[in-house]
């Protein structure tokens, strides 16, 4: 699978790590259904840092299509409210 980190570049990740990314993505919409701002900026921020420490780069020159984005760690609240709903940004 290939992940988008908005404003940053593409990542390539295993099966195995999209589930763990789910379980990230499930955490932060419960944070957002609850306005809990604090927790879900961390979340975000650890669903990106995972995706960094975890996942191969794809070089700059490489053209993939993304299979999923990741919005920016300054993804206000409010905003997220649009993007982590439902399931997420990671469907089950």
């Amino acid at each position: 699978m290939i992940i988008r980190i908005m404003g940053e570049g593409q990542y390539s990740v295993s099966e195995n790590l999209v589930k763990e990314l789910n379980a990230i993505d499930n955490s932060i919409v419960e944070h957002v259904n609850r306005c809990d701002e604090a927790s879900y900026r961390r979340e975000l921020a650890n669903l990106i840092a995972t995706v960094r420490s975890k996942g191969q780069k794809v070089k700059a020159e490489e053209i993939v299509s993304s299979d999923l984005i990741v919005p920016p760690e300054d993804l206000s609240l409010e905003e997220a409210k649009d993007i982590f709903c439902g399931q997420g940004i990671i469907e089950d």
